[in-house]
């Protein structure tokens, strides 16, 4: 993975943190997770950017967050074939 700050586009999908103190690998599960869940696909290409297509498949199989948007988790697991 890149070692990258997250760009403010970003900050509409991750408005209740602080993207100047989101750490990449730390925090990447809340981070792909409100990417994915509010994202544009100006957002999501930056998120398949960063972070490997195999760990945002494995993000997607052990899913611990219960608030995705209905719609948008069966998309992506659509996607991902998951």
């Amino acid at each position: 993975m890149k070692k990258t700050k997250l760009p403010q586009f970003l900050k509409p999908f991750l408005w209740s943190y602080n993207l100047n103190k989101l750490d990449l690998k730390k925090h990447k599960e809340k981070i792909i997770f409100n990417i994915l869940n509010l994202g544009t696909k100006k957002a999501t290409d930056w998120l398949f950017s960063v972070y490997p297509k195999k760990e945002i498949k494995n993000f997607l199989k052990n899913n611990k967050f219960k608030n995705w948007h209905k719609k948008s988790y069966q998309f992506w697991k659509i996607i991902f074939n998951v």
